[in-house]
């Protein structure tokens, strides 16, 4: 459909030109290792499509974590006008899948294997794990579902399950206007309301992680990350509900798209005007899944907080375990760039605000806020900040190491000795290694070569990188 002709325009950006319906041009950051991945996979062309939808403007984006996914391409970034589009599969199935990193004052090295094994063990307990899980908290009725849907990580805190100052350090406060439950289906309503607190499977993951080292020490240590320091990294989402979501808009914004005269590339971008009622419904039902995620990670939080306290036998406030901060990778936002506002769509991808933006919190508003990169299971992960060069990807960088395999070839191609020998001594909450190999560090890119591409070229700048030394993941 289109030539999927890649233009190197400088140190590890690409141009993919604009032809066919393509409105605008397409630019792609990789570096030369991570380039021939590119071309693995349908990614290109999902970029092309998106880059043909109505109201795109400037460019669509491909992060170096680029790959296939289902309308817009993971690690994919598309801003549309005022009167342009809104599209469920711009955004995914997993709303508001985002991740959040605590900091400690334990000093890793004093914890030995039984103990990281006990701690994680105990952190199962308290919060269920793989897919189809319900929470454990009796108390999560359906009038506090209703209620947080709405207010976020806020409605959440004030039942006491966080701290004040952890809103302050979640991306909009943990709160996204603009959601209405109104617009959500019954289905959605019902697998949500018994999800809060619970991790899910895939690529979720509760991480104990060892500071190996701090690249800019000032950042690191207001951050509170310092060499040798034990931290908490929290990757999940909006679960069922926010699955449930995308599928239904899925659905009806493809009768929508037919009557506002839109030609869709591809069914897995249906859209409508934003500012239409089937537009502005996906935004109202998206805000929901977007809060109900912040709202479930500060709910987890809590939870690993307190099997902290449990195992330590202190008060989890003595261990520090402080929220370093907490970002959104699937979400659609009304931002302001170049001086107009435009809706941007990150689907695997993180907002990466510069030092002095006014978007970020007053304690980061020096540094720019924490850019939070997690690695494969097994791998390491990483802290960054935005730069003023971010600009031209609508201040935006990756959010993960990105695939190399899907799911299927990933348990088909790695064995178990290549598992085993990935992982280290990485301590992993499953006796069976099968229900992991689909996750399996074998599966994903780089993590080191996928960092280093945008930090070469300056759209961001390393602040810390971090070892996991014990991994909770849900059995899908």
């Amino acid at each position: 459909m289109y030539g999927m002709e890649l233009v190197r325009e400088g140190q590890n950006r690409y141009r993919l030109k604009r032809s066919g319906n393509m409105r605008v041009d397409g630019f792609v950051y990789v570096n030369e290792y991570l380039l021939p991945l590119v071309r693995r996979d349908k990614s290109l062309e999902q970029l092309a499509n998106a880059a043909s939808l109505p109201g795109v403007v400037e460019r669509v984006c491909g992060m170096p974590d680029i790959h296939e996914g289902f309308g817009l391409p993971i690690g994919g970034v598309m801003a549309t006008a005022a009167d342009g589009v809104i599209s469920a599969g711009a955004v995914g199935m997993d709303i508001n899948c985002g991740v959040r990193l605590l900091a400690t004052n334990i000093m890793a090295k004093e914890l030995k294997i039984p103990f990281l094994r006990r701690l994680i063990e105990r952190i199962e307990e308290y919060v269920p794990t793989g897919v189809g899980k319900k929470g454990k908290h009796k108390a999560i009725t359906g009038e506090i579902f209703e209620e947080v849907v709405h207010t976020g990580s806020r409605g959440i805190v004030k039942r006491g399950y966080g701290r004040p100052e952890d809103l302050g350090r979640t991306e909009e406060e943990g709160c996204l206007s603009g959601a209405d439950l109104g617009a959500v289906s019954g289905e959605a309503y019902k697998r949500g309301a018994v999800q809060l607190g619970t991790l899910g499977g895939g690529n979720h993951f509760i991480e104990l992680q060892v500071v190996e080292e701090v690249y800019d020490p000032a950042a690191g240590k207001l951050f509170g990350l310092e060499p040798g320091v034990l931290t908490v990294m929290i990757h999940t989402g909006s679960r069922g509900f926010g699955h449930q979501i995308c599928v239904d808009y899925s659905k009806s914004l493809l009768p929508a798209a037919r009557k506002y005269g839109i030609e869709l590339p591809d069914r897995g971008l249906a859209c409508a005007p934003a500012d239409s009622k089937e537009g502005r419904d996906y935004y109202a039902a998206m805000a929901c899944a977007v809060n109900f995620a912040f709202a479930n990670r500060q709910l987890i939080t809590h939870d690993v907080r307190c099997a902290f306290g449990d195992i330590f036998g202190c008060s989890p406030e003595e261990l520090g375990l402080d929220l370093i901060y907490d970002v959104a990778h699937n979400i659609a936002k009304w931002e302001v760039h170049g001086g107009r506002k435009v809706l941007v769509h990150r689907k695997g991808a993180t907002r990466a605000l510069p030092p002095g933006h006014p978007g970020n919190p007053a304690v980061y508003r020096r540094t720019g806020h924490p850019v939070l990169i997690p690695g494969s299971m097994g791998t390491a992960s990483y802290v960054l900040t935005g730069t003023g060069a971010a600009a031209e990807t609508f201040y935006s960088a990756n959010h993960g190491a990105g695939r190399t395999l899907s799911r299927t070839a990933a348990m088909k191609e790695i064995s178990r000795e290549q598992f085993e020998a990935s992982m280290g001594g990485v301590l992993y909450n499953s006796r069976n290694y099968k229900e992991l190999l689909d996750e399996a560090p074998g599966a994903y890119k780089d993590i080191d070569q996928v960092v280093e591409t945008l930090a070469a070229i300056n759209l961001t700048r390393k602040v810390a990188r971090l070892l996991p030394l014990a991994v909770i993941k849900g059995k899908d």
